[in-house]
């Protein structure tokens, strides 16, 4: 089905065969020698793969001393996450279970049993991930241990508020997926495969996890609705309607179309930010690590610009169309020429009488002048440090996020 989709695509129906059927399984998923591994740390990888398959097998086309780093931080993130989501832990209990949470990382027996929510393990199993942050390089551990701190305190502020202002959804995402990019920035730095200045810019590193959680946020208003999670700002959606439901009533689709214009024009000021943290980027695999998700965010942003779907359907991009970007984002050059394309193809959808037209082509415009002059091209090649892992694996292998995944490939496409 997903070939025939991509039919009228032609680089996407290359892609795609070539990741379906090019035989290059072992390669696209290279494989961790479990051998040398700890007990403790091959059952982490367990949990990893339990927790996240996709997310695992990312992981293993990174660097030998990033590999260990990021595959802990992710776990410590996803305890902290599942104490969060688990909504038999009463509210008082909760808030201090969040704020005292970094501190296990230092306390070898502790461990949480009375969670039944899915992903329970990783903290029933607390004791085996946080001996392995023990074994971690202090400067590893520095960053890990921070970052836990202050999401698990962020966390706190919206557990029975939703979010009101945009400053309040800026704050939200930065809590839950901008304190993600600065962690994973500070762990490159912290590797040595990146300079200091990746690690110190925190506003850029911030907005590379806005960019994602934004989008998933714009992307997901039916699937969150229907759970009953409103993450769409009320200052903008009060603008056009009384309740936020309302937006899924063929009633209201004019202005369901003006808020998701707004946001969507809202999320776009944070791709600035992500060219110019790209451009900063020197190691092969990081670069591809960061710059994949990065890609498909805004390949999103431009289906669901203007798109009454969103509000009927699930929206995502053609898999073949995920593949191919996964494919090209490999260098700064195609990286830019791949952003430009597509605010491109928003500008040209911009309705006029949109409220926030304006602001739409005022930032589309600046991210194609920013672009200006690149165009995908697989044989330019920006100079970037090399690593251990084949390229071919780390272009195939880094199909989604850093850790707050598109989830364009399903876990069976991974196998």
């Amino acid at each position: 089905m997903d070939l025939f989709k991509s039919v009228a695509h032609p680089s996407e129906f290359w892609a795609l065969v070539k990741f379906k059927f090019g035989g290059g399984r072992d390669v696209v998923m290279p494989k961790i020698d479990y051998a040398s591994l700890s007990s403790d740390m091959r059952r982490c990888y367990e949990l990893l793969n339990q927790t996240s398959r996709s997310f695992a097998a990312v992981i293993q086309a990174l660097d030998d001393e990033l590999r260990p780093a990021i595959s802990i931080f992710y776990l410590v993130l996803r305890a902290l996450d599942t104490v969060e989501d688990d909504m038999t832990i009463p509210v008082g209990e909760k808030v201090s279970m969040l704020r005292e949470f970094h501190t296990h990382l230092y306390q070898e027996d502790w461990k949480y049993s009375e969670s039944n929510e899915t992903d329970r393990a990783v903290l029933l199993e607390f004791p085996t991930i946080s001996s392995e942050f023990r074994k971690l390089k202090p400067a590893f551990q520095e960053v890990i241990a921070d970052i836990a701190e202050k999401m698990g305190s962020g966390m706190t502020v919206f557990l029975e508020e939703r979010v009101n202002t945009m400053a309040e959804w800026d704050e939200y995402c930065h809590y839950v997926a901008g304190l993600v990019g600065i962690g994973l920035s500070r762990l490159f730095t912290a590797s040595g495969l990146e300079d200091d200045e990746v690690g110190r810019d925190h506003q850029l590193a911030n907005s590379m996890g806005l960019f994602l959680q934004k989008t998933n946020i714009i992307r997901d208003y039916l699937e969150d609705g229907s759970e009953g999670r409103e993450f769409w700002p009320q200052e903008a959606w009060s603008r056009f309607t009384h309740e936020l439901k309302d937006f899924r009533s063929p009633d209201h689709r004019t202005q369901a179309l003006q808020c998701l214009n707004l946001l969507i024009t809202n999320a776009l000021q944070h791709a600035v930010d992500v060219l110019q943290y790209m451009s900063r980027i020197q190691n092969q695999s990081v670069f591809n690590f960061c710059a994949i998700p990065q890609t498909m965010a805004i390949a999103t942003l431009a289906l669901c610009y203007n798109n009454p779907s969103v509000f009927t359907r699930v929206v995502k991009i053609r898999r073949g169309q995920a593949v191919d970007l996964m494919m090209q984002s490999t260098d700064m050059n195609n990286l830019r020429a791949i952003m430009g394309r597509f605010a491109e193809e928003i500008s040209k959808k911009i309705d006029p009488a949109d409220p926030s037209a304006e602001q739409t082509r005022v930032i589309t415009n600046e991210i194609r002048r920013l672009c200006h002059n690149s165009s995908p091209n697989p044989s330019s090649q920006r100079t970037l440090t090399q690593y251990s892992v084949p390229l071919a694996g780390v272009v195939a292998a880094t199909i989604v996020s850093t850790a707050y995944l598109l989830g364009y490939l399903s876990p069976s496409d991974l196998m």
